[in-house]
């Protein structure tokens, strides 16, 4: 080439290298690749030329770009596709008639170029961008365990938060009560950084510095980590945290719970404090307004002093000190009164009152208290209200008075204050009994417990009339209970018990009576008999009504008999008028010359019997007139049964030794009904 032609050349080329930089018209760059989004796990579908263009692609190659080095990764043929060995040889596959190639289980890696050439009919070449994204996992927030001190002259730490497995690497916008921090000098420093996982992902972790003032005592803290996914932007937030801020306290007081008036046995709580965190070391101080005396005390770590059971003497001004261990500052609270109402030393005057019956006995109660008292006597058995005052009079003493009283000495301005006092009352006199009212019904060879129950002012003593085993209870000052455990014996049935109760003003007595309970079976057994009644004498047990089956049994005699009193003067009445055929030839009868020979009715002998048997028994009741009968015998009555068998069954009927009958006795029985 000669020089003039060389020369030519280069001013062509650099005419053409002036023409690129300056953009001149009409010169095509190379086009932008197309934009693909997908999801870490999910399918990309990467089409080899855009939507709108048509064309052949049966012989197509496919090419992955890392680092400006193109990679072939599939080839289709006449419509067919074939992966060529590599890391995607397993996710990828042709659809849309060969256009598109799928690329699945997207991972953070993939985010590369893809080239698309297609040689026939004619040479084309398509490039692709695919971007990988993947949402973070929820934030993670961990506050500075030791605190900040305001005191601090730079940023201290705050707080960290974590993203953990996100792709692209999120953005983190932190919060103090809903405003976002931003970064200023000496006050606010954010400090993020973030860690490559294996499997591409990033980890994301931030920490928040911050000179925080005691104001910030209760703010909250919280952040925000904002990224994009094919679908748009989203953001996810962490919990809010509180870091705990140091400052020193500028003011102590006291608090006293419960609030109001206290009385004796309440739990009372003294609460010592501050505006400082930590608080300040305290101590208590406590004077007594009556001596001045001053004493120190030590609360708890919370700078509490319980009274589990406030008492008088817990009266008094107390006092809160405080001191911040930092800086040695001491502070004092305010001195605040504790009054602890009371009533005490209740008494009552005579302490062991006693009167005889009809007497009269006057009771005095009194109490200590820095408060107003109020009195009121009560019967203790029923709690009745006896008396309003100071003062309890008796006049006309009984024994029923006798027993306990209460005075009961109240605060009315203090709700629930108040204290008693029990005193006894005896009345002098001689044993009262308990017992039963009705006989004791028992078994032979039963052991049982008999009870008796005695008071009475002395207090008596129980002695029983039998041997046994005895036991005694103090029911009361004035009441004793004796149980006395025996065997049921014949000598017992017969005898019964006795207790005796004395004292040195006389004796009482209870005989309780045992019946035979023949109902029921014989046999060891235990059976426990108690005293229900109120006696000032001495009683005996009354005797039980006899059993049901023998009231039953003597209706039942009583209305036989009258019927056969009724029947016996109906047949005497028709015997007398001549109209009671009684198939013998007459009849005879005898009635006693006095009242003390017996009366008797004497038959006839038959002359002869019958052929064939006929009826042979009679009743007959024998009663002569009224105005004849002595009167000893006018309710008497006689019965004759005669007997229907023949002689010779009656023959049957006699004795063994032979002994033979009368002529004229046929059998008739008499049966006397006078007893």
């Amino acid at each position: 080439m000669g020089p003039s032609r060389l020369v030519c050349a280069l001013l062509l080329a650099a005419c053409c290298c002036c023409r690129r930089a300056a953009g001149v018209p009409g010169e095509a760059e190379p086009p932008e690749p197309e934009l693909v989004e997908a999801e870490v796990g999910g399918t990309a579908l990467l089409k080899c030329s855009p939507s709108h263009s048509q064309g052949n692609f049966s012989h197509v190659d496919w090419f992955s770009v890392h680092k400006e080095k193109p990679t072939l990764i599939f080839r289709v043929r006449k419509g067919q596709g074939q992966s060529e060995p590599g890391e995607y040889q397993q996710r990828l596959s042709l659809q849309d008639r060969g256009t598109t190639l799928a690329l699945s289980h997207i991972t953070p890696h993939d985010e590369r170029i893809f080239l698309c050439q297609a040689k026939r009919p004619q040479s084309h070449e398509h490039r692709i961008q695919l971007r990988v994204y993947k949402a973070p996992e929820e934030p993670t927030i961990q506050v500075n365990p030791l605190g900040i001190s305001v005191s601090s002259k730079e940023p201290e730490e705050v707080a960290t938060c974590v993203g953990r497995n996100g792709y692209p690497v999120p953005q983190v916008i932190w919060y103090k009560n809903g405003h976002s921090l931003k970064e200023e000098k000496n006050r606010v420093h954010i400090q993020s950084s973030q860690i490559v996982e294996s499997s591409g992902l990033y980890t994301l972790e931030s920490v928040l510095k911050a000179q925080l003032a005691k104001e910030d005592k209760d703010a909250r803290f919280y952040c925000e980590l904002n990224y994009r996914l094919p679908s748009g932007n989203h953001m996810k937030e962490s919990r809010e945290v509180n870091v705990q801020v140091f400052y020193p306290a500028e003011k102590v007081w006291l608090e006293v719970e419960p609030v109001g008036a206290l009385k004796e046995g309440d739990r009372v709580e003294i609460r010592c404090l501050a505006d400082g965190n930590p608080p300040p070391h305290f101590t208590i101080s406590k004077q007594n307004l009556g001596t001045k005396d001053t004493e120190e005390m030590t609360p708890e770590d919370n700078g509490a002093l319980v009274l589990e059971s406030a008492q008088k003497e817990h009266s008094g001004l107390y006092q809160c000190q405080g001191l911040d261990l930092e800086t040695m500052a001491s502070l004092l609270s305010d001195p605040q009164e504790l009054l602890v109402n009371y009533v005490s030393d209740v008494r009552v005057s005579p302490a062991a009152p006693e009167s005889r019956e009809g007497g009269s006995l006057t009771l005095r109660c009194e109490a200590e208290s820095n408060q107003a008292v109020e009195f009121q006597w009560l019967r203790e058995k029923t709690g009745q209200v006896l008396e309003k005052g100071p003062v309890l009079q008796f006049h006309g003493l009984t024994r029923e008075a006798g027993g306990g009283y209460r005075c009961l000495a109240s605060v009315p301005s203090v709700p629930g204050l108040n204290r008693t006092q029990l005193v006894h009352v005896a009345i002098l006199g001689s044993p009262w009994m308990t017992l039963k009212e009705r006989k004791i019904r028992v078994r032979e060879n039963e052991v049982l417990n008999l009870s008796c129950e005695a008071s009475g002012h002395p207090r008596p003593s129980i002695s029983w009339s039998v041997a046994g085993t005895a036991q005694e209870q103090d029911q009361d000052p004035q009441g004793v209970l004796s149980v006395l455990n025996v065997l049921v014996t014949p000598e017992l049935l017969r005898t019964g018990a006795e207790c005796v109760a004395s004292n040195s003003l006389g004796t009482n007595t209870t005989t309780i009576l045992l019946e035979l309970d023949s109902s029921r079976s014989t046999g060891l057994s235990t059976s426990t008999v108690s005293p229900s009644v109120r006696a000032n004498s001495t009683s005996t047990e009354k005797k039980l009504p006899e059993p049901e089956s023998k009231g039953v049994a003597i209706v039942a005699v009583t209305v036989c008999v009258l019927v056969l009193a009724v029947l016996g003067a109906v047949l005497y009445f028709f015997y007398k008028k001549g109209k009671l055929p009684c198939g013998r030839s007459g009849k005879q009868e005898i009635w006693p010359r006095s009242a003390e020979e017996p009366l008797i009715a004497q038959s006839d002998v038959f002359a002869s019997e019958p052929p064939f048997p006929r009826p042979r028994c009679q009743l007959l009741a024998s009663l002569p007139p009224p105005s004849t009968l002595p009167p000893s015998r006018k309710s008497e009555f006689v019965v004759e049964v005669k007997s229907d068998k023949l002689p010779e069954e009656m023959g049957l009927l006699q004795g063994s030794s032979g002994d033979q009958r009368a002529p004229g006795d046929q059998g008739e029985k008499y049966i006397d009904l006078r007893h």
